[in-house]
Order: structure tokens, then C-alpha cells, then sequence
């Protein structure tokens, strides 16, 4: 294993702060980079990855990432941070892949050359049995870096990705993860993104989640009805965790390295329709009436009311048989009237689909094609790349998008204004989303804009948000009463 001080040439100029951290970890098996969005944390990694090849300690780079993330590691961060001194051979894994494709996956498995072998993957392909056979065939045959970006998509222990990253881990010669914020929830989520690295790391609860939920929650029995369930009331023991942690991570925020110009927050307060609070009060009363009935008072129903009540809120409803149902409202006027009155590039952000179509439709017609790119679940890998290189080198002012797929992992420094038009409830969706122009590059004051229906969850969903709660952990039981009211 490679020790001591690294003697490396960057391809690009690092910070203090990331040469810091690379020369600490550059060596270690087993490492988290807990750098906050905009520190430049893929660097690092990718500076690592380098080092490590070059003193013949890996072959081989393995990168896992959300699916709106992966591609930016092959087609921006790769080819701008890996030293063009030596070659490599990057692959991007595709569902649906043609023959060229297939050919180039085969080529990584086959014995290698002098270029470093590098794959490109996305988390969710670690669902299927195809994603799974093949990382786990390429891990097999080489010495390899296995990093996994955005590590909080692994937090769950249940969920069968985390199951497989886990046990597909324990070939690899190298082990990262990459994150901003690894509690996005609680303490708990770190137990699954530890484990992945190394079992050993959390002392004698590293290989139990139980053991280590016992040690570092608080666990009360409580009732609904007649369902009865423990939850986390609270937690404990957490310096003795933070200590822990420091043993095997690299801890950077903004405010520590990075002189950032400040993120601004505002508000602009819209009047439902007749029609939005008609329907929007009829969901409201079914829920209280059904409040205290323990079928409908589990999680995800109560998650699917208050998402039915929060698309009213944007102006559409989803019919028994699946079509959207457009409601009069009077969001998208406000964005318009907001977006007349801020200068220079905006970002607007929505978690449904069905509004980025229709506020992209309504800002090409007001400002012309080429104005506005939009970035969801629809939109093409070919279509996401042009559309932040229209958004931050081009003409394009707006950028209308899903921050469930354009939140995690695009730099989008262009913008100064950033309009939340409908919330997604996930806090780590919203702190991800904020910084896609809040990171290195960004050099004015970033405007923050919820658009806020008076009198509804809007206030709640944005109050819990700005407050870094979790939403889902505040709205069972009196909790969802005083949201409803």
C-alpha cells in the first residue's frame, strides 16, 4: 500500500483545502469525502484516483452515481480533472446499449492495457441483475477505486442497492464515498454509507444496523390508533460518533475554504383561485376526518395526501384514470411577474413534471426559443449535457427543471436567481438544488425565491425545509393536524 507524502502534478490547480484533503487520504484504503456541494469534491476523488494509478496501486476506476449525476462524471469532471499524460479508457453504462456500446463494456473486461480502465454507472442499475453481474465481473478482475457520489443514496440498509454496493465492495482495493450533507434525516443514515466502506470502521456496531441504531437513538414506543410502533425520539452518544467519523473522513464546508457570496432567501405570497380552494379544502377535510384511522395514518399515505393537496396548490390534478387535470391558478402568473423584475439567468425549480413542460411552454412563448432548456426525467443524456451548456456558456436565460434529477451533481454558476415553483419534501433534495449555483465559480449574491399559496403547506413545507427538518418525521399524528390547519 502505498504511504507517506504524494508527489503529484495536478492537471488542474487545486484549492488549499482539496490538495489538504488528497494528501491525507490519497493512500488510505478506506475514505469519505464529506465535502459540502461546490467544494469540489469530484476533484479529489478523481486527483485520487490518479495518484493511486500512477504508483501502479490501481488500474482500474469504478464511479457510481444518481442517474441525473453519472454522465457528468465521463462527459465534464473526468476529462477536465484526469491527467491527459497518461491514457485511459472511460465507458458509460447505458440500460439500452447497441452493439458499439456492448463492445466497449466487453473491452474493460478483457485483459487490460497500459490505459487506465475506467466505468461510469448509475446507482440505480445496481437494482438489476445485469448492472450487478457485470461490477461485480469487472471488480473481480482488476484493482480497482470504487467510489460511490452522492453516498446518501445508499442510506437505507433495506434497499437492494445498498445490499449489493455493499457486498460488490468488499472486492475492491480502493473504497470512497462522496457526499455534502451524509446526515440528510438522521445520525442513522450514516450506518449503510460506513458500512459500504468498511465493516471494521464503526467499531463493533459497524456490521449491525440495529446495534448501531440502539447505541446512538433514542427509541419510544408510541400508538396511533391501535397500531403501536417504536420510533426515534431523539439521539445520543453523537461526539462519540463525530470522533469516530474523523478516524476515516475529511469534513469541508464552504464557509471554511470558499469565499462565497451569500445566499439570499425571499418569499412571494399567491391567492389560490376559487377553484384550488374549493378542491384543496375538500382534501384537507377528508384527511382530518380520517386522521385517526391507522390505515390511513401510515407514512406514505399520509406523504400522498399532502403531495395530492401540493399539486392543487401548482394548479393540476391527477384524474382516477392517470390524466392531469389543469385548475385555474395563479403560480405561473407570479413567476412570470417575479422573472420580469430579477436580472441575468434564473433557475426554476419544480418537483413535478407536468410544471416543468408547462413553465417551459409559457417562458419560450414570452421570451423566445433558445430562452429556456429544460432538465427532468424526459430529457435525454445528449439533451442534459446541451442543456447546461446552453444554460452556462450560451444565450439561454432560463433553466426550468426536476431538482429530483437536475439537483444532484450539474453546476449551474450562471444563474443568480433560484425559484422554487413546487418543493419537493425530501430536505436533501432541497439543499442539493439550492447549490447547483451556490459552489466554486458562483461569484454574486444567489436569490432564493419560494412562491408560497397563503394559508396552506406551502408555509409549512417551506418553514420545515429552511429550517433543515425532515418532513416526512414531522407530520404523523397532532404534527399533520396542525399542518392541515
Amino acid at each position: 500500500m502505498p504511504v507517506g507524502k504524494l508527489n503529484y502534478k495536478y492537471e488542474t490547480t487545486p484549492y488549499q483545502h482539496q490538495d489538504d484533503v488528497l494528501q491525507k487520504s490519497w493512500h488510505e484504503i478506506d475514505w469519505a469525502y464529506f465535502m459540502e456541494m461546490g467544494t469540489g469534491k469530484s476533484k479529489v476523488c478523481i486527483d485520487n484516483v490518479a495518484a493511486l494509478f500512477e504508483v501502479g496501486a490501481i488500474d482500474t476506476f469504478i464511479v457510481v452515481a444518481p442517474k441525473g449525476v453519472y454522465q457528468n462524471w465521463a462527459n465534464l469532471e473526468i476529462p477536465r480533472h484526469m491527467p491527459k499524460r497518461f491514457e485511459r479508457n472511460v465507458v458509460l453504462w447505458r440500460g439500452a446499449r447497441n452493439k458499439s456500446e456492448k463492445a466497449d463494456l466487453n473491452e474493460l473486461l478483457a485483459p487490460h492495457s497500459e490505459a487506465l480502465r475506467v466505468l461510469v454507472i448509475n446507482v440505480e442499475a445496481l437494482s438489476t441483475s445485469k448492472g450487478q453481474k457485470y461490477v461485480t465481473a469487472l471488480l473481480k478482475a482488476s484493482q480497482a477505486l470504487l467510489a460511490v457520489d452522492e453516498s446518501t443514496s445508499i442510506k437505507s440498509p433495506k434497499a437492494r442497492r445498498t445490499k449489493t454496493l455493499i457486498k460488490i465492495g468488499e472486492l475492491a482495493t480502493y473504497r470512497r464515498i462522496l457526499t455534502g450533507f451524509p446526515v440528510t434525516q438522521s445520525p442513522l443514515d450514516l450506518w449503510a454509507q460506513c458500512r459500504f466502506l468498511n465493516k471494521t470502521l464503526l467499531g463493533d456496531c459497524g456490521d449491525n444496523f440495529f446495534q448501531f441504531q440502539y447505541r446512538y437513538a433514542v427509541m419510544k414506543k408510541q400508538s396511533v390508533g391501535t397500531h403501536s410502533f417504536n420510533r426515534v425520539v431523539g439521539y445520543r452518544n453523537l461526539e462519540q460518533l463525530s470522533q469516530i467519523l474523523k478516524g476515516f473522513s475529511s469534513r469541508i464546508t464552504k464557509e471554511e475554504c470558499l469565499d462565497l457570496p451569500a445566499k439570499i432567501y425571499t418569499q412571494r405570497n399567491i391567492a389560490l383561485t376559487p377553484d384550488q380552494n374549493r378542491i384543496y379544502n375538500e382534501l384537507k377535510e377528508y384527511a382530518l376526518a380520517h386522521i385517526d384511522d391507522e390505515e390511513f395514518m401510515t407514512a406514505n399515505n399520509v406523504m400522498t395526501q399532502l403531495l395530492r393537496m401540493q399539486q392543487v396548490l401548482s394548479g393540476h390534478v391527477k384524474s382516477d384514470s392517470g390524466e392531469f387535470l389543469e385548475i385555474k391558478d395563479n403560480r405561473i402568473n407570479e413567476l412570470m411577474e417575479c422573472l420580469e423584475e430579477v436580472e441575468g439567468k434564473a433557475i426554476i425549480w419544480s418537483r413535478f413534471r407536468y410544471d416543468v413542460k408547462r413553465i417551459t411552454e409559457a417562458l419560450t412563448k414570452a421570451y423566445g426559443p433558445g430562452s429556456t432548456v429544460s432538465y427532468f426525467g424526459d430529457t435525454t443524456d445528449e439533451d442534459r449535457v446541451k442543456a447546461i451548456e446552453c444554460f452556462q456558456d450560451g444565450d439561454t436565460r432560463f433553466f426550468v427543471g426536476n431538482p429530483q434529477t437536475g439537483g444532484f451533481g450539474i453546476t449551474l454558476t450562471a444563474a443568480t436567481t433560484v425559484i422554487y415553483f413546487a418543493n419537493s419534501f425530501d430536505l436533501s433534495i432541497r439543499m442539493q438544488s439550492e447549490d447547483r449555483a451556490h459552489r466554486i465559480g458562483q461569484t454574486d449574491h444567489v436569490n432564493y425565491i419560494d412562491l408560497i399559496a397563503e394559508g396552506t403547506i406551502d408555509e409549512r413545507i417551506v418553514k420545515a425545509l429552511r429550517d433543515k427538518m425532515d418532513i416526512a418525521s414531522v407530520v404523523m399524528g397532532e404534527e399533520l393536524k396542525e399542518w392541515l390547519r
